[in-house]
């Protein structure tokens, strides 16, 4: 059984709770640091589907898992997104939470704690085949991978996946957690996807390669597609072990770069189900970027 070539997206990947702290200037140890401070919804995996239903008129899918407390609030707000949320309640643990601080200076650069709660306890067991269902691609967040027991869904999802010709994407998502991992477990847990989305220091951390150009290319000769976020500096297209095309970002002065690299990877998977090649869908998610970086929270805006 072959994918459909209109069929929907699936994203199987992190539902958390975004504290966001904006913070001018350096904190201050031992006392008080002045912020503006919001709680939105958040997750790389939610938020890649969001920035997908919002670039595409395509269905787009969302498999995770939360706790029970702010189980109906997320079910909301990725409905109204645009997203199907399929989200597994923990009877135990309650939704990930992730604090960023962000620095609103001019780089509004951002710095996360991380309490993965539910979101990496999704398992083999919330895997189902019939979750392929008129799927034509699917999308792996990589904190899945930072977790026995979500590893063993990704196990899972890849083997429908080829059973049914479903081409997989995956975002590393954190070189944090990846330099924890290794990159030697972090390619062989990966073995068979279609489509690499790291990164500038993800993909440099995972050839050992300063340049990401060179990093992109040496990756492309084991996945098929590797686009390297760089940022303000837009993006790289590799494929053949060679950089295919280097796509500009749009300029932009940002707000809060939370969750730009999701949108861009959303933005770039939904260009790809509407039949766009590499080159244009890397365009279409350094737009999505530089919108995403204009507001406060990874989300599109309402």
């Amino acid at each position: 059984m072959t994918a459909e070539p209109d069929g929907a997206l699936l994203v199987v990947g992190d539902v958390v709770t975004d504290v966001i702290a904006r913070h001018r200037g350096p904190l201050a140890p031992g006392t008080d640091t002045s912020a503006a401070i919001r709680t939105v919804p958040g997750g790389a995996g939610a938020s890649v589907a969001c920035w997908a239903a919002y670039s595409s008129d395509a269905e787009v899918r969302l498999l995770g898992r939360v706790g029970a407390e702010a189980a109906a609030w997320h079910e909301r707000e990725l409905t109204a997104c645009g997203v199907r949320p399929r989200l597994v309640v923990d009877p135990k643990v309650p939704t990930g939470t992730v604090i960023c601080l962000v620095d609103s200076g001019a780089a509004a650069e951002r710095t996360f704690l991380t309490d993965s709660g539910a979101s990496l306890r999704l398992d083999a067991g919330d895997w189902s085949e019939t979750l392929l269902d008129g799927v034509a691609r699917l999308h792996l967040s990589g904190y899945l991978l930072f977790s026995e027991p979500s590893r063993t869904l990704v196990a899972a999802a890849l083997a429908s996946a080829r059973s049914r010709g479903v081409p997989v994407s995956l975002d590393p998502a954190s070189a944090g957690f990846l330099t924890g991992l290794g990159a030697d477990r972090f390619r062989a847990l990966v073995d068979g996807i279609e489509v690499l989305l790291p990164s500038r220091d993800e993909a440099c951390l995972l050839t050992g390669l300063p340049d990401p150009a060179d990093a992109a290319a040496e990756l492309s000769q084991k996945v098929p597609l590797v686009v390297v976020k760089l940022g303000a500096s837009g993006a790289l297209v590799a494929a053949d072990g060679a950089v295919r095309a280097r796509v500009p970002a749009v300029p932009v002065t940002p707000t809060d770069t939370t969750g730009a690299g999701d949108a861009f990877t959303g933005a770039f998977l939904a260009a790809l189900l509407r039949g766009a090649d590499p080159e244009e869908a890397a365009r279409e998610g350094c737009r999505a970027g530089a919108s995403a970086v204009r507001q406060v929270g990874g989300r599109p805006p309402g």
